[in-house]
């Protein structure tokens, strides 16, 4: 899938400011406001643009705690992975599960609301989860950054470069 600078542009103003009018979006990449909500809709279709949503402090709402597992299983078999991964997707308090290399399985994190409430969560969700071997928990002491943006490299400028034809 090829993206042009004024795609990257415009994805790069929507992760920092996802709340930015059409009207401004396109003034900042240079298009007419219909073009640029038809680029928007393309992106959309294409499946670039998955989704919309607010930014929440997990603190603010009770979800403090974050905790890394690390998931073996019995076996990789197909029925097995399938399994765990339809009854990982109900854990709520799971908010991201990847399939990883090495001598796990999966890596899982959560938000919970303190070492208590994780406890609850080992013992009555993770612990039962079909085919699971081994769980291997960390807590994170302190979150020292997030980025919920994508890098998309020099779009922007490519853009400005792009329309001015410099």
């Amino acid at each position: 899938m090829t993206l042009d600078g004024i795609d990257r542009a415009l994805l790069t103003l929507l992760q920092d400011e996802g709340r930015l009018a059409n009207a401004e979006l396109a003034e900042r990449v240079g298009l007419s406001p219909s073009a640029c909500h038809r680029r928007i809709r393309a992106l959309e279709a294409r499946g670039v643009i998955t989704g919309y949503g607010a930014q929440v402090d997990a603190d603010a709402v009770g979800r403090g705690l974050t905790v890394l597992v690390l998931v073996t299983l019995e076996n990789q078999r197909r029925e097995t992975m399938q399994a765990f991964e339809a009854a990982i997707a109900q854990v709520e308090e799971v908010m991201d599960c990847y399939l990883t290399t090495g001598a796990e399985d999966y890596l899982l994190r959560l938000m919970v609301r303190d070492a208590r409430d994780y406890e609850r969560v080992h013992r009555e969700r993770l612990s039962g989860l079909p085919g699971v071997a081994r769980l291997v928990s960390n807590i994170a002491m302190r979150k020292v950054f997030t980025r919920t943006a994508l890098p998309i490299a020099q779009a922007i400028s490519a853009t400005r470069k792009a329309v001015s034809g410099v």
